[in-house]
């Protein structure tokens, strides 16, 4: 029996790595003799790295950055076994797990961090970078990521803005001459599952503001500030950002990815699943195990169970979904490919017990399963 392990983390309990480990270990308690081949997955935000470094039996690596907050951290980035390529997971340095919820304010906020990870890659000689921008606690237009590689950003008065969301509102002119050179020579992919423009109803500040600590009229401010802060880009360098699918990622880091570094959006399970190899581990197994924290409507909406399940229909193998909590309908998991999806949580409990038993309780879930699949029909070959 051969089994591909292909989960995402469970958000603020467990890894990715960990979750493929622990299915694994339930998994071979009742077949002993199964071939369990673990590919924790990410699609760009946490876990981004942890997974694309294991695929290519690379490093991590430490840089020292400055937080959301402006307040100096070391932050860890990924360089593949080959030292040409850089994984860079946005969260790292300019995440919302950084921050205590008293600290979050989307109008002070910088993305400067990222920046500065993108710059220790750089200074190891690497021009191919993988960025994963999920879980971001910005909404600066990604304009502290871009000073932090030799953009300028300033004001009527020829200042330089200060960090955050609420000081575009006061952008005059952009100045891209001191952006840093190597940069001319890179190749750029981001992970990014996030298809909302700029501002309007369903733009960063709108969508995404609130969750990284925006009030409503923090909202409408933010709005604002991006709007105008589209209208300079594109009266300066003639791209129009602001209606582009993407833009409004990670607080409008993908528009300035995408204006300033010409860089690709692409959904992030395509990314790796690219690189994990995973259509070839698929295609040769019997078995496909995925899942994530909690399986519901915006799980369906591309995210890594989805992908990983419609990449396993295509050479016909089984797909099994596990979830701290399953909220999808049946109808809808099968419809995604999803043949059976278990919830993972034993009993009645507070979100806090969930969370600090989520390891234990994947575990035991994982050996019933398999159990269950022991004593059923026996649909795969049980060697």
């Amino acid at each position: 029996m051969r089994i591909v392990i292909a989960p995402d983390s469970f958000k603020e309990s467990l890894s990715a790595v960990e979750v493929a480990e622990i299915i694994a270990q339930g998994w071979q308690q009742v077949f002993p003799g199964a071939v369990c081949i673990k590919k924790p997955v990410s699609d760009g935000g946490e876990g981004f790295v942890d997974a694309l470094v294991a695929a290519s039996q690379g490093q991590k690596v430490t840089a020292r950055v400055h937080n959301p907050i402006g307040i100096a951290i070391n932050a860890e980035w990924g360089m593949s076994h080959d030292r040409q390529t850089a994984f860079i997971e946005m969260a790292a340095a300019s995440g919302l797990a950084l921050l205590a919820v008293d600290e979050r304010n989307p109008l002070l906020t910088t993305s400067l961090g990222t920046g500065q990870l993108i710059s220790a890659a750089l200074d190891e000689g690497i021009r191919h970078l993988v960025l994963g921008i999920g879980g971001s606690a910005t909404n600066d237009g990604g304009v502290g990521m871009m000073q932090a590689l030799g953009a300028s950003f300033v004001d009527v008065q020829g200042n330089e803005l200060p960090p955050g969301g609420a000081m575009l509102s006061r952008l005059d002119s952009i100045d891209l001459s001191g952006l840093d050179p190597r940069l001319q020579s890179c190749k750029i992919e981001v992970a990014c599952d996030v298809t909302n423009p700029l501002t309007g109803e369903s733009g960063a500040a709108a969508i995404y503001g609130p969750q990284k600590g925006a009030t409503p009229a923090m909202v409408q401010a933010l709005d604002r500030g991006l709007a105008h802060y589209a209208a300079v880009i594109e009266g300066q360098l003639g791209k129009a950002v602001d209606t582009q699918p993407g833009a409004g990622a990670a607080g409008g880091v993908g528009a300035a990815l995408m204006a300033f570094l010409d860089a690709r959006l692409s959904p992030g399970i395509e990314l790796v699943i690219k690189a994990l190899d995973l259509t070839a581990a698929i295609a040769s197994c019997d078995l496909v195990i995925t899942g994530e924290g909690c399986l519901d409507s915006q799980s369906l909406n591309g995210k890594v169970p989805v992908g990983i399940a419609r990449l396993a229909k295509r050479y016909g193998k089984p797909v099994i979904a596990l979830a701290g909590s399953v909220k999808a309908t049946e109808r809808q998991l099968h419809e995604v490919g999803i043949d059976a999806a278990f919830g993972t949580v034993q009993s009645v409990m507070t979100l806090d017990d969930a969370l600090t038993q989520a390891g234990n309780n994947l575990e035991q879930t994982t050996v019933q399963v398999a159990r269950l699949m022991y004593i059923g029909g026996k649909q795969i070959t049980v060697e």
